[in-house]
């Protein structure tokens, strides 16, 4: 098969990896990080531009390296070819090899927060995008001084807590090791970024299995939706995180 896969850049080492032992020739697009961060109307507006520029010609199915990340694929409609997405509620089930993993080291772990290789290099924040970002829109990117020049005293107080310090409920780091690290100094940063906060640091083992067989094309309906050309991606409230919605008239994909 010939194969078009369209990812977030924080895959990039990882998807490289795979792709590289993938059986099929999988030519690759990497999207900017932190599209789920414009809105979900904004980040599913960048990835169905991006899937109307494939040539249906070239290719025998296109690929996602994405999660449902804040409903942001919600609404993707497959157009003359199948479309294939991971069954996930955002990137870190890529990361840890299936939602399964995910769930349960979530469970056990509240209040965590997760950081990778990608999460680290290609950018903390939103500095490659040129849209406006949720946060730059409230004014969560901004600091209490600027909030307390513009909106006053009491009211800087109250956005400062409820919007900027979004974080207050963490108390955990996470770095996902995923086996592509040129070094360690990924782990490190992330340790320091703990300690200056005061949360507890961890290492886990990821796992690209699941990525691996996204490009391999072994898409097993437990872990991948399959969307038929027409259809389009929605979300659901239950183990299978996403369906396929059909033409009007037409039978239902879960």
């Amino acid at each position: 098969m010939r194969l078009k896969l369209i990812s977030c850049e924080i895959f990039y080492r990882e998807i490289r990896a795979a792709v590289a032992r993938s059986p099929h020739a999988v030519d690759v697009e990497f999207l900017p990080k932190g599209l789920h961060d414009i809105g979900a109307e904004g980040m599913r507006g960048s990835l169905q531009a991006a899937l109307d520029r494939v040539d249906g010609t070239r290719y025998d199915a296109v690929l996602y390296g994405y999660g449902l990340c804040g409903n942001g694929l919600a609404g993707l409609a497959a157009r003359s070819l199948p479309v294939v997405v991971p069954r996930g509620h955002d990137c870190i089930t890529l990361f840890l090899g299936g939602k399964e993993r995910y769930a349960d080291y979530f469970q056990n772990h509240p209040g965590v927060y997760f950081k990778t290789t990608g999460w680290i290099e290609r950018g903390q924040d939103l500095q490659q995008l040129h849209q406006p970002s949720i946060q730059s829109i409230t004014g969560m990117n901004r600091s209490y001084e600027e909030l307390a020049a513009k909106y006053g005293e009491d009211n800087a107080r109250y956005l400062y807590e409820e919007l900027v310090n979004c974080r207050r409920n963490y108390q955990q780091l996470t770095f996902i090791e995923m086996g592509v690290e040129p070094d360690d100094r990924f782990e490190r940063q992330t340790q320091e970024e703990a300690g200056r906060r005061g949360w507890k640091f961890e290492k886990v083992q990821g796992d690209l299995s699941l990525i691996q067989r996204l490009v391999d094309g072994q898409w097993d309906e437990r872990e991948f939706l399959v969307v038929p050309p027409g259809w389009r991606v929605v979300a659901r409230y239950d183990e299978g995180i996403i369906a396929a919605e059909p033409p009007l008239g037409a039978e239902p994909h879960r």
